[in-house]
Order: C-alpha cells, then sequence, then structure tokens
C-alpha cells in the first residue's frame, strides 16, 4: 500500500514537473509568432547555456521517462488490482473518459514526443555535437518554420495536442491531489485553474503551427 502510495507521489511530482517545463517551452514558442528576434534570442540562449544543455536538459529526459514508465507500472497495477470489470461497475457513470484512458493519451503524447525530438532535437544535437558547425543565432525561426510547411506534419501536431489537452484535462487537478492539496477550499480553484491550462496550452500551441504554415502558404 505504501509504494502504491509512493509511486503515486513520485508519478504526480514528475507531472508537475512536466507542466512547468511545457509552460516554459510553450511561451518560447509563442514568441515566434510574435517577434523572429526574440524567437531567436530566447531559443539560442536555451541551446547554448551550459546549465540548461548539460544538467536540466538531462534532467527533463529523465523526468519525461520516469513519467512514462511509472504511468505505466501504475496502470497495470490497477488492471490487476480490478476484481470487476469496468463494463460492470459501471465506470463511465463514476468516472470521467480522460481518467480512464490516461495511458492511451499519455501514451499518444509520448510518440508525438518522439516526432518532436526527431525534428528539433536531433538535428539540433547533430548540428552543435557532431557536425560542430558555427554558432548561427538567427537559424531557430527558419528551422521552425520549415516543419510546418507539410500539412500532414501540421495537422499530426495539432491532433497530438488536443490528446495532450485530454491528458491535462485530469492529470493537472490529479497530480494536485496526488501530493496532498485536496481540501474543499481549495480542489474547485485547482480544478479551474488546471482546465485553463489544460486547453489554453495545447491551443496555443495548434496556433504556433497554424499561424506558421498558414503564413508560408503562397
Amino acid at each position: 500500500m505504501k509504494t502504491s502510495i509512493a509511486r503515486k507521489i513520485l508519478m504526480a511530482l514528475s507531472g508537475l514537473f512536466l507542466l512547468i517545463f511545457l509552460l516554459q517551452h510553450f511561451i518560447i514558442n509563442f514568441l515566434s509568432i510574435i517577434s523572429a528576434d526574440a524567437f531567436n534570442s530566447a531559443s539560442h540562449f536555451m541551446g547554448y547555456n551550459p546549465l540548461i544543455q548539460f544538467i536540466m536538459q538531462p534532467v527533463l529526459i529523465f523526468g519525461v521517462v520516469f513519467h512514462l514508465v511509472m504511468g505505466i507500472v501504475l496502470e497495470m497495477q490497477n488492471r490487476s488490482s480490478r476484481s470487476v470489470k469496468y463494463a460492470v461497475n459501471g465506470a463511465g457513470a463514476n468516472s470521467t473518459w480522460m481518467s480512464r484512458n490516461m495511458i492511451i493519451t499519455g501514451l499518444t503524447v509520448m510518440l508525438f514526443l518522439g516526432l518532436h525530438m526527431y525534428d528539433f532535437w536531433a538535428p539540433e544535437i547533430i548540428y552543435k555535437y557532431v557536425d560542430f558547425n558555427a554558432e548561427d543565432p538567427t537559424r531557430y525561426i527558419h528551422e521552425l518554420q520549415h516543419k510546418f510547411v507539410d500539412p500532414i506534419r501540421v495537422a499530426i501536431y495539432c491532433t497530438a495536442f488536443i490528446f495532450l489537452a485530454l491528458h491535462l484535462l485530469h492529470g493537472f487537478q490529479s497530480a494536485f491531489q496526488s501530493v496532498g492539496f485536496r481540501h474543499n477550499r481549495y480542489t474547485p480553484t485547482i480544478k479551474k485553474l488546471g482546465n485553463i491550462y489544460a486547453i489554453v496550452i495545447p491551443l496555443g500551441f495548434i496556433v504556433i503551427a497554424l499561424f506558421h504554415y498558414v503564413s508560408q502558404l503562397n
């Protein structure tokens, strides 16, 4: 029992850490709509700051992998502990679709993250540490725009962010509850903030993708 609680707390903490990163990632990417120079400057700082590259980046990668593995472990644990099927219990009437399918939305987001790393992280690593190219603080906006020329890729990104929203609609408030923030006074506020975050951040990413796609149409 204690092990299960500890796993849920660790799962929640890793989720809260990823929520902070997602917000920071969104803010930087949203700059690409507001100012190409500001986006280039922020991206260059993130790409060449030693603290971010050699400490925060490995921590982030570990956090993502840990969150995925812990999610799978908890889902398997929950499935094995159920003596009666959801259909018999009528779980649909007592829980949301998001809460019952966190593993599906989570795995979808992780698959998308693999594509995202292929699009941006891997080329960045090759650019700096394999080809040893000289620093170019103005290249980031062009690299971003290049990825959103293909309508199929844009559609994949938009669909993935819809799944991210579904995942966050339950995950945000669930993370706070798992670490002890569960009170009649605070829970409604946390739920409202969670719904706002879960909708605004993924929607913002969709706007970014569509903006760069539309702006490049001939």
